[in-house]
């Protein structure tokens, strides 16, 4: 695993971990957030700059489809993130909203997302980790 690998795994895992740990602390303040910006046009732009401007570091300095699970789940998350901002860019509100509102049934399966949010950040923390010991 390379640095960059180890690096990226460990600041989206604990990223991951912090942010799902908020979210099952505040659930109806997360969904009422989530809500909220999806039906907020001038803030899923900001959001949107944001999110591609993150996406686009980490496919241009880490696009690695090799070399194990990590390095290949770092990359996809990249891409990922990339692709979400740019649809923000170019979803209206609405259309925003019945994505990732009504098709991901995001209040419906939220303790889902939360979850594999933790599981994921404690596998990317502990696989970036990992390579500080030697493996």
């Amino acid at each position: 695993m390379t640095a960059r690998t180890a690096f990226l795994s460990k600041l989206i895992g604990l990223y991951c971990i912090v942010v799902s740990l908020s979210m099952f602390a505040n659930r109806q303040m997360t969904v009422e957030t989530v809500t909220a910006l999806a039906n907020n046009r001038p803030l899923l732009y900001v959001v949107g700059v944001m999110a591609v401007a993150a996406g686009l570091a980490m496919v241009l300095s880490h696009n690695v489809w090799s070399g194990g699970a990590l390095p290949v789940i770092v990359t996809l998350i990249g891409w990922l993130t990339l692709i979400k901002g740019t649809l923000f860019f170019f979803l209206s509100p609405e259309a925003g909203a019945r994505v990732f509102l009504g098709g991901l049934r995001y209040e419906a399966y939220f303790y889902v997302y939360a979850a594999v949010s933790l599981l994921l950040g404690i596998y990317l923390t502990y696989g970036g980790f990992r390579q500080l010991r030697g493996k």
